[in-house]
């Protein structure tokens, strides 16, 4: 008889330490307390968060992979071996859910390749989060990662989806690394034009949540503090 296939959970994490499970659906909680492999990008906060979810599960029993910007490829296909032999297999992200602005998308590849089925789970994604609160095109919108760190390259990219936010009607989705916040939302305030709309959306579902949309020219007369926080930046110009 052949071994049945295991299948490559994808769940997802709390968005930072400040926050209450009950974000997390209770079907996470049933497959951390069954599984016994994972992928993840940090060995250290997957224990930490499987041992939050389920206290009494032994740790020792435990195995991990860690894929990262250190992670070999070709070492990829070798982390799905327990579910060619019948294993379920998690994986978790740093925050938020894994695939979407996550390395874990490497390994989902690979499973649909061996026909290992994916389970996507329930739970809290920033950039959809953002995007529902803001107030803009929830029918046409793009996720663009992380902006350039050159400065003028920079400046180039935000111009750059400003005219495609105003072209096509997208609002445009986009991160930063949380020391550089503040130096993006000056960049923002400084190159977009006045009448377009920019929403801030930084420490979601933690305690000191703060999302606000606003033309540039409002934002001008705002001060806020995004220092170390992670945040999410949309702008949408009509």
């Amino acid at each position: 008889m052949d071994t049945l296939i295991g299948k490559l959970y994808l769940i997802p994490t709390r968005l930072g330490e400040d926050i209450k499970l009950e974000v997390l659906p209770i079907s996470i909680k049933k497959i951390i307390e069954s599984t016994d492999y994972y992928i993840v990008e940090n060995e250290k906060t997957a224990r930490r968060f499987i041992k939050k979810i389920c206290p009494t599960k032994s740790q020792s029993n435990l195995h991990f992979e860690t894929i990262n910007k250190f992670t070999v490829e070709s070492e990829l296909p070798s982390f799905l071996e327990p579910c060619i032999k019948g294993l379920n297999i998690g994986v978790l992200s740093e925050a938020g859910c894994p695939g979407i602005a996550d390395p874990g998308a490497a390994v989902v590849t690979i499973a649909h390749q061996k026909n290992i089925p994916v389970i996507p789970m329930v739970g809290p994604s920033s950039i959809l989060l953002a995007m529902m609160s803001s107030g803009m095109n929830g029918q046409g919108f793009s996720f663009n990662g992380y902006l350039p760190i050159d400065k003028q390259e920079r400046k180039q990219k935000i111009r750059q989806l400003e005219r495609i936010s105003q072209e096509q009607n997208h609002s445009q989705i986009f991160i930063e690394t949380p020391y550089r916040n503040q130096r993006v939302f000056e960049d923002l305030k400084s190159i977009l034009t006045k009448s377009t709309r920019l929403c801030i959306a930084a420490d979601i579902t933690l305690t000191t949540e703060y999302i606000k949309t606003k033309t540039i020219d409002d934002w001008n007369k705002t001060t806020v503090d995004l220092q170390k926080r992670p945040c999410i930046f949309i702008i949408h110009k009509e």
